[in-house]
């Protein structure tokens, strides 16, 4: 039986985020508001969306943009990989290895990443997943961006994505649903739960942030027609989804549900504290 706690962090972490799926579906895959809302930045005069021929609109909003996640990503990469150097470093065999380590204040950085190895191996399976997970979706169900579709001068016909589901298969070669660039803002999010970890006081701060973001990488897209607003919603929900389920196998979910800790009850910083792996 679902205790009170249990029962209010499902119903959060899983219920908030179905209902969103919900609510989008109603909303935008069974209306035209996608169509309308693009329709605002289309110029049927030119047949374009003007903000797609800006290249420097594109270059910071696309190109610039995918820096964040990216090196975030590699960072938790090379910190997984570090975390795994200092534990086979013995006193007694590599002394002269280490004092040079601790004079080039290298060792303090592979303590850190040694303390913190699930955390950067979560990041990095938590990016993966999503990653993943958004792939998966946009192969099977094979949906064009809306400057692709006759609607706005292309050639491939408008489809939604539960028209042309296939689930083992390749669906065709539309990949647009969902938006792939909003995932990318949307996998910061991974950070969130790792503060979440340490109750961080800040970490809804981290969460508005990575969503507000995820956002903000989406809305340009379709600025420029190559995504609908729908598509960024459906990129935060399954992102979400992603993420969350990484953390509870990661850390479990007594540790994730736990409260913030308050600015008085912080603990000692990391580097004072014992390992946690």
């Amino acid at each position: 039986m679902l205790t009170a706690s249990r029962y209010r962090f499902y119903a959060v972490n899983f219920g908030i985020p179905l209902a969103c799926a919900v609510a989008v579906f109603l909303m935008f895959d069974m209306t035209k508001i996608d169509i309308a809302f693009n329709n605002y930045f289309f110029d049927p005069v030119t047949q374009t969306f003007p903000l797609d021929q800006v290249h420097l609109f594109e270059k910071i909003t696309h190109k610039w943009a995918r820096i964040i996640p990216n090196w975030t990503g590699e960072i938790a990469i090379i910190g997984a990989l570090l975390s795994f150097l200092w534990p086979r470093l013995k006193a007694e065999k590599h002394s002269k290895i280490i004092a040079f380590l601790e004079k080039i204040k290298v060792a303090p950085v592979l303590r850190f990443a040694t303390r913190h190895r699930r955390d950067f191996l979560y990041v990095v399976f938590a990016f993966s997943i999503s990653t993943g997970v958004i792939h998966y979706l946009k192969g099977h169900t094979s949906v064009y961006c809306p400057i692709e579709t006759t609607l706005y001068g292309g050639k491939m016909e408008h489809v939604e994505w539960y028209e042309n589901f296939k689930l083992l298969k390749t669906a065709g070669d539309g990949r647009c649903w969902p938006g792939g660039h909003a995932s990318g803002g949307f996998t910061m999010l991974a950070l969130y739960f790792v503060a979440r970890r340490y109750r961080w006081r800040y970490s809804k701060a981290i969460m508005y942030g990575s969503l507000t973001l995820g956002f903000i990488y989406g809305t340009t897209r379709v600025l420029q027609g190559w995504h609908y607003m729908s598509h960024t919603f459906w990129a935060g929900i399954f992102v979400w989804l992603a993420c969350l389920l990484t953390a509870l196998a990661f850390y479990g979910r007594a540790r994730l549900e736990q409260p913030v800790l308050s600015k008085a009850q912080q603990p000692m910083p990391v580097a004072q504290t014992q390992p946690v792996n």
